[in-house]
C-alpha cells in the first residue's frame, strides 16, 4: 500500500473526450501512437546502451556478493550438471535484474544452459484475476524475451516447494538462483523447497528487488524511518550503480520448454472473475518504461508539491510494475537521480518513498512474522487499541458494504470505488480509506483484517509488503508514534474528513468517482 501512482480516471476520460473533440482520424492517431512509440524506444535504447557500456557482459562485471545469501549448505556447483535455473518469482523481468544476472553469471562459467521457472500457483492469498492476468501476461513477454536470448523459460503449474525439484532432477540442474520475498508464503516456498531439493545443489537467494538488500539494510526490525533512512543512504554509494546486460547465452538447451497456453494459464486460476483487468496500466517492462519516461518529462517536477493531492496527476504511477518485478526501482532511481540538479526536492521526495519507505516494509515484513496481525504492533499500540476496544463506534459496517461502498462518507465511497474501478487508490486517500476502516468496524482485528482483504483483492499492487505496512501504519501504528488519545482510536493518528478538505478540492474527487452518502442503517 503505497503512495507511488496516481493516475486518474478522470485523466484517462479527459483525453478521450478531447480527442472527440478535437475529432482527430484513425491515420493521424496512428501516427502518434507511433512516434511516442518511437521516443519510447529511443529511451529503452539509451539505457541498453549504458548497460553495455557498463560492461560486455556480467562476466567482465565486479557482482557485489553482499547481494546474494546462499540458502542451502552446499555451495560448489556439482559435476554433472546440465544446466543452472533461475527460479523467477517477484522479479518478473530479464535486464535490471540481480538474480537473472547471478544465474547467467554460474550458467557462463560452468559452460552450460540457463533456464527460467516460473511456479504458478492455482490461488495467491486473496488475488483477483486483475492481479493474475497482470503477472502472467507480463511472464508471457518474459518468455519471448528469453526465447531471443537463447534462454529456456518454463511455466510450472503449483508452488516452488512442489514443482520445481523433480524438474530440477529429470534436467540435472546444478543450481538454483531464486529471488528474495520476505512475506511468509513465498518464504514456506522457499523452506519447502530447501527441503526437497538434492543435498548437492546449491540453494541461492539474489535480493533483486530492493536497492540495498533486505539483509544488509539492517539485521533487525527496525521502528521507523528516521532508524533506517541512513543505513540505506550510507550504502547507495556501493549499491545505486548501473547493470550489466543479460546477453545472449551461447550454450543451447538439450531439451524444448514445454508449450504455454498464456489464456488457459489466467482462466485456470483460482481467483474472482469480477475483478478483471484495468485500462489504464498494461503489463511488461516496456509498458513500464512508457510510464517512467511519462513520469520523468511530466510529473516529476510536481512531485515535491503536489504529490499528496488526489485530484493532481503527480505521482510515478509505477507501483504496479514494481509490486510484480516488472521494472526494477534501482533502474528508476537512476533515470530519477539524473534530474537532480533540475528538480532537486522531487528528486529527493521520491528517491525516500521508492528507496527508504519501500525498504522499510520489507525490513518489517522479514523482522516481525506478525506483519499483517495486531500482534505486530508496537505494546504502546496495542495496549492502546485494547484499552479502547469498546468504546461506541458512532457506524458500523460489514466488509460487504465497505466493498460496494455504501458508506455515509462520499469521500470514503469515492476512493473505494477509485480501488474497485481502477485497481489503485492515491496513497494520501489510503491512509484516510484505511483509518476510517478502524473507525467504522467492531474491532481493531476486524479492521485490520478487512483493509488488508479489500486491498489485496481490488489493488494490483496488493500483497505486497508496501501493502501490509500501510494498513498496519494506518490501524495499529507501525512507523509511527503515539498521538492525542481519543475515543476508538485511543493514540492511533487519527484523519477526519475536515482534515482532507484542507488539503484538496474533496470534492472535485468525489465529482471524478461518484461516490454517494448512503443513509446509515443501525445493524
Amino acid at each position: 500500500m503505497n503512495t507511488l501512482y496516481s493516475l486518474t480516471f478522470f485523466t484517462i476520460r479527459k483525453m478521450a473526450s478531447a480527442a472527440k473533440r478535437i475529432k482527430l482520424s484513425a491515420g493521424s492517431l496512428n501516427v502518434e501512437n507511433k512516434r511516442t512509440q518511437t521516443t519510447v524506444d529511443d529511451f529503452m535504447n539509451e539505457i541498453q546502451k549504458s548497460r553495455e557500456a557498463t560492461a560486455d557482459s556480467i562476466m567482465k562485471f565486479d557482482f557485489n556478493k553482499k547481494r546474494v545469501r546462499i540458502i542451502s549448505q552446499e555451495q560448489l556447483v556439482p559435476d554433472f550438471c546440465e544446466g543452472i535455473v533461475y527460479w523467477m518469482s517477484r522479479d518478473s523481468r530479464v535486464q535490471d535484474n540481480w538474480a537473472f544476472l547471478y544465474a547467467q553469471k554460474l550458467a557462463l562459467k560452468n559452460e552450460v544452459p540457463l533456464h527460467v521457472c516460473f511456479c504458478l500457483i492455482a490461488k495467491y492469498l486473496d488475488a483477483s484475476v486483475r492481479q493474475f492476468h497482470f503477472l502472467i501476461k507480463g511472464l508471457e513477454k518474459v518468455a519471448t524475451e528469453c526465447k531471443k536470448l537463447n534462454i529456456s523459460f518454463h511455466l510450472l503449474e503449483g508452488s516452488g516447494a512442489d514443482a520445481l525439484p523433480q524438474w530440477i532432477i529429470d534436467h540435472k540442474i546444478g543450481a538454483v538462483v531464486c529471488d528474495f520475498n520476505p512475506l511468509r508464503t513465498p518464504m514456506s516456498w522457499l523452506e519447502g523447497a530447501k527441503k526437497k531439493l538434492k543435498k548437492d545443489v546449491p540453494l541461492i537467494q539474489v535480493d533483486a528487488h530492493n536497492v540495498v538488500p533486505c539483509w544488509v539494510a539492517s539485521d533487525k526490525l527496525e521502528y521507523s524511518a528516521r532508524t533506517i533512512r541512513n543505513k540505506i543512504n550510507s550504502k547507495l554509494e556501493e549499491f545505486l550503480t548501473e547493470f550489466p546486460p543479460v546477453i545472449k547465452h551461447p550454450y543451447t538447451s538439450k531439451f524444448e520448454p514445454e508449450p504455454i497456453d498464456w489464456d488457459k494459464a489466467i482462466e485456470t486460476r483460482e481467483a474472482d472473475k469480477t475483478v478483471g483487468p484495468v485500462e489504464w496500466a498494461s503489463p511488461g517492462y516496456d509498458e513500464a518504461m512508457k510510464m517512467l519516461k511519462s513520469f520523468l518529462e511530466k510529473r516529476l517536477k510536481i512531485f515535491a508539491t503536489k504529490r499528496n493531492d488526489p485530484t493532481q496527476d503527480a505521482l510515478s504511477n509505477l507501483s504496479p510494475w514494481y509490486h510484480f518485478g516488472q521494472i526494477s526501482v534501482q533502474r528508476v532511481a537512476l533515470c530519477v537521480q539524473k534530474y537532480k540538479s533540475q528538480y532537486t526536492e522531487s528528486v529527493n521526495a521520491y528517491l525516500e518513498e521508492a528507496i527508504v519507505r519501500r525498504e522499510l516494509a520489507d525490513n518489517f515484513c522479514f523482522y516481525n512474522e506478525h506483519y499483517d496481525t495486531i500482534k505486530g504492533a508496537s505494546n504502546w499500540a496495542q495496549k492502546t487499541l485494547d484499552d479502547h476496544r469498546k468504546d461506541k463506534r458512532t457506524h458500523i459496517y460489514t466488509l460487504e458494504q465497505l466493498s460496494k461502498a455504501e458508506t455515509h462518507d462520499e469521500l470514503w465511497n469515492s476512493a473505494q470505488l477509485q480501488l474497485v474501478k481502477e485497481g489503485k487508490m492515491h496513497g494520501f486517500l489510503r491512509m484516510y480509506w484505511c483509518k476510517k476502516i478502524l473507525e467504522w468496524t467492531p474491532s481493531p482485528e476486524d479492521a485490520l483484517q478487512y483493509s488488508i482483504y479489500l486491498n489485496d483483492h481490488y489493488s494490483i499492487d496488493g500483497r505486497d509488503p508496501s501493502g501490509f505496512v500501510g494498513c498496519m501504519w494506518s490501524i495499529c501504528g507501525v512507523h509511527d508514534q503515539g498521538w492525542a488519545e481519543r475515543s476508538v482510536f485511543g493514540k492511533i493518528r487519527y484523519m477526519n474528513y475536515n482534515g482532507c478538505k484542507r488539503k484538496f478540492d474533496v470534492g472535485a474527487f468525489v465529482a471524478r468517482y461518484g461516490g454517494k452518502q448512503h443513509k446509515y442503517k443501525n445493524n
